[in-house]
């Protein structure tokens, strides 16, 4: 018997694979979307990063409760430093003008080169207080909610030489360059205390 010649089979269709020196075109595919899938995975870390930082930084600048936020993270390493400022005398906004306030004023800073670089800026952060506490009437300054509101309204006026306060609560809509300074910012005054609150 005789066999039919290979000639006469129809020609099998070659795959890529069968050549030889050429790749397959699925593992180029399959390197694609392994690149494609580890890029999507570090800008989604990258953004769940930029979004927790954000989220500090604001809790940090909200209220009391960020301030203490921020001392925590600062973990003051020696004995807490002190910066008195001057006692202040102050016409009060009740009607007649007749009433004053005389408050004496320490912020507490994290540390001593922190100290040194709050007394650069002494002059405006002065002047910020006094307009605070100009704004406010003797009934407000009377109350203890109303001394906690101006404790809280100071801190937030002392840090804005230093990218905090009003510029750095309002994270969104500001310069990009105000807003990565005031999230790298380490913000030196920790508190404000009342050393004397006299209300006449």
């Amino acid at each position: 018997m005789a066999t039919k010649p290979d000639a006469a089979k129809p020609d099998a269709v070659k795959l890529d694979a069968d050549e030889p020196g050429k790749k397959p075109v699925w593992r180029k595919k399959m390197l694609i979307i392994v690149i494609a899938g580890v890029m999507v995975l570090v800008s989604a870390g990258g953004g769940a990063f930029f979004f927790i930082s954000k989220k500090r930084a604001a809790a940090a600048l909200e209220g009391t409760g960020g301030a203490s936020a921020v001392a925590a993270e600062a973990a003051p390493k020696g004995p807490p430093v002190y910066l008195p400022l001057d006692n202040m005398v102050v016409n009060l906004a009740d009607p007649g003008g007749e009433k004053v306030a005389q408050v004496g004023i320490t912020l507490q800073v994290l540390d001593a080169h922190a100290s040194d670089s709050v007394k650069a800026y002494l002059p405006s952060i002065r002047s910020g207080v006094l307009m605070l506490i100009s704004q406010r009437t003797a009934d407000e300054l009377l109350t203890q909610e109303g001394k906690q509101k101006l404790a809280k309204d100071i801190l937030r006026e002392t840090l804005i030489p230093f990218g905090g306060g009003e510029a750095g609560a309002a994270l969104a809509g500001v310069k990009k360059k105000t807003v990565k300074a005031a999230a790298q910012a380490d913000l030196p005054v920790v508190a404000v205390l009342f050393s004397s609150f006299i209300v006449q």
